[in-house]
């Protein structure tokens, strides 16, 4: 079993060594764990176009030592010539998967490193992103998880095996523009172009040039003698703050192993997000939602699965975290949405469009309907844990679509209940509920309602027993891939997710 890393002066943990290794390099500049995340990210940007990119959104929480964390919400909005009635004429009842440029919002990728680095970072911007355009011009490894689908990229076109060298000079190139000269270059310069062409009035030039990211305040509750926190909708963050709420008042067993305390802990997720079409929008007020915490929790039966008449029932996305030597903390998530995104590419530089536009309605009137300017609902949902003084204990997230508020408890409840080391928490099985086709459907009409369990734990016999309709489902990237930084006694200790094949969690 992977081993829980320890440092003193700083950690990076990421799905691969190359964003680990860059991460790193930021901190033993003298750069800030917003530099390490920053870089980290670009270097994925380029080698793992499958799961996250400059064609995507962003999230972030950051504790900077001092104070209550704050949040980022670089995700974007739908063009000035978003149609829902056009789409609907059409005879769409949901927004197109993939292959259409209308599921496709602004991507907020850039725009959230711009204001990430504004605030926090130390470094220049050109030095953070240099290790990911020379990965882009000079060529890195195809990983196992993204040569199976690399024929996809345009700078490849055929099948790869893993090792095989792949370069990305229009990704370098786009990077080296915003590295020189910021947020113009990217949002109005050669990708901006390819896009409005792309798009074909689904975007004016007004909202490319508008900045997308901006600073909110973090959802937070209380957990096990903790503060967690998490983004604001429009993430479905306040679902793994619920599900915490409502678990952490039942009657847990001490073994995680036990399956009563998998089937306490995924009950407490099917009444928390039973309701996300209805709740989640980017205006949602959820205060009122997390207040009702106990009402929930009392229709909870330790003996059977929960008969919820509304409940109706993998996306690809990459999560990373940074610490620093002087306690700041970086919880961040950058994702395409699923897979490779839309399949569409911006025909200049190359650059895969993300397609996070599939959490919009279809329904008229609907809070989160399709429309010029909004943003969608977004399953991008990072952590941080603070302890009753203030002071850091953790950042945590993971990938998984719908499934991360959900690995998320189970890592939470193990980190903070039973007090596991961070590879316990990270490498231990895990239960989810079953996402439907795309990943992105838990919860919609008609939506999978039976329970994922990965081979090898006790829990399958316990969980049918008490009616749940179980799926053994084998150990890996289904489950997510999680990542966990925690912060105990001047130490810091970290695991990468496993699942990852190619995970990376490094110190200083």
């Amino acid at each position: 079993m992977p081993q829980t890393r320890y440092a003193a002066n700083g950690m990076v943990c990421t799905i691969d060594h190359l964003a680990t290794t860059a991460g790193l390099a930021m901190l033993d500049r003298g750069g800030s764990a917003a530099d390490a995340a920053i870089a980290a990210n670009a270097v994925l940007a380029v080698t793992a176009p499958h799961m996250c990119g400059l064609g995507g959104d962003l999230f972030a929480l950051v504790h900077a030592s001092t104070g209550p964390p704050v949040a980022l919400n670089a995700s974007g909005r739908a063009g000035s010539g978003a149609d829902p009635d056009r789409l609907r004429a059409e005879g769409h009842d949901r927004m197109p998967f993939q292959h259409d440029i209308r599921s496709v919002t602004v991507p907020g990728c850039a725009d959230g490193w711009l204001a990430l680095h504004d605030r926090f970072g130390r470094l220049p911007l050109d030095e953070i992103l240099s290790p990911a355009i020379g990965h882009a011009l000079d060529g890195f490894p195809a990983s196992p998880l993204l040569a199976p689908g690399a024929a996809v990229l345009p700078e490849v076109g055929s099948p790869l095996s893993p090792g095989d060298p792949i370069t990305r000079p229009g990704v370098g190139r786009t990077l080296s523009a915003l590295a020189t000269s910021g947020r113009a270059a990217f949002y109005l310069g050669e990708f901006a172009d390819g896009l409005l062409d792309l798009g074909e009035g689904e975007y004016g030039e007004a909202d490319l040039a508008t900045p997308g990211a901006e600073w909110v305040t973090p959802l937070r509750a209380r957990a096990y003698g903790h503060d967690v926190w998490t983004m604001p909708p429009n993430s479905q963050g306040y679902l793994l703050l619920l599900a915490t709420a409502v678990s952490e008042g039942l009657d847990l067993p001490d073994d995680p192993g036990d399956p009563l305390w998998a089937h306490l802990l995924a009950e407490s997720a099917r009444i928390a997000g039973h309701d996300r079409p209805d709740v989640l929008h980017e205006h949602a007020d959820v205060a009122a939602v997390l207040a009702g915490a106990a009402a929930r929790r009392a229709a909870i039966d330790p003996s059977r699965r929960l008969d919820v008449r509304d409940l109706t029932s993998p996306g690809d996305t990459t999560y990373l975290c940074a610490v620093d030597g002087d306690g700041m903390g970086v919880s961040l998530i950058q994702s395409n949405a699923a897979g490779f995104g839309s399949m569409l590419f911006e025909p200049r530089t190359g650059i895969n469009l993300h397609n996070r536009g599939i959490g919009f309605s279809l329904s008229p009137g609907h809070p989160a309907e399709y429309g010029p300017g909004r943003r969608p609902p977004h399953t991008l949902a990072p952590a941080l844990v603070t302890r009753a003084d203030g002071s850091l204990r953790a950042v945590l997230g993971t990938m998984g679509g719908d499934a991360q508020p959900q690995v998320l408890l189970q890592v939470l409840t193990r980190l903070l209940r039973h007090g596991e080391t961070p590879a316990q928490a990270i490498t231990a099985p895990r239960w989810r509920i079953a996402p439907g086709p795309t990943g992105f459907d838990t919860w919609l009409p008609g939506g999978a309602a039976s329970l994922d369990i990965e081979q090898g734990t006790p829990w399958a016999d316990g969980l049918g027993s008490r009616g749940h309709d179980v799926n053994v489902t084998p150990y890996g990237s289904a489950f997510g891939h999680a990542h966990l930084i925690e912060v105990a006694g001047g130490v810091l200790g970290g695991a990468a997710d496993p699942r990852a094949l190619i995970s990376s969690a490094g110190g200083r």
